[in-house]
């Protein structure tokens, strides 16, 4: 059960005790108990709404960034993933493989508010080498959810 709950409340939190007791077929006290043990866990962190900023009035630019850093001894990547994700304008840290450590994914009101970011407050930490911000132009997809309903798939149709 534990694993289907999980994957039907990332599809979609909004759903009721109820419904999700209806679809796992079994009571709602066990739903409601696995959910506070999932979160005791801290296997369900949060409940999020994706919103499509474009479609509002909201000015907003996202930036990801590669950042080359020099490990710690004996922390690793950790302690400076710690220190960048303390930053409120880090919406994400992710520890990466292959040309570079971190990926820092930020937002800003404009693209200089980002740049000033990384230039004031990233780039002068003593244990980063290096970065390359990249800005997100338009968002099609994200966490499953795609953002221009209606569109018509133009793939060439390749056959055997």
């Amino acid at each position: 059960m534990r694993q289907k709950l999980l994957e039907i409340l990332e599809k979609d939190s909004r759903l009721s005790v109820e419904d999700l007791a209806t679809m796992l077929g079994v009571q709602k006290e066990d739903v409601q108990r696995e959910i506070e043990t999932l979160e005791a866990e801290q296997i369900i962190c949060g409940y999020h709404t994706l919103i499509n900023w474009d479609q509002t009035d909201k000015e907003s630019v996202t930036a990801l960034i590669e950042v080359k850093v020099t490990p710690q001894r004996g922390e690793g990547f950790d302690k400076i993933a710690h220190r960048i994700y303390n930053f409120s304008e880090v919406k994400a840290v992710y520890l990466m493989s292959g040309g570079f450590d971190l990926t820092v994914i930020v937002e800003g009101k404009t693209m200089k508010e980002v740049a000033l970011f990384v230039a004031h407050k990233l780039a002068p930490l003593d244990t980063v080498l290096s970065t390359a911000t990249h800005f997100v132009l338009k968002k099609y997809k994200e966490y499953g959810i795609i953002f221009e309903k209606g569109q018509k798939d133009e793939r060439m149709i390749v056959c055997p």
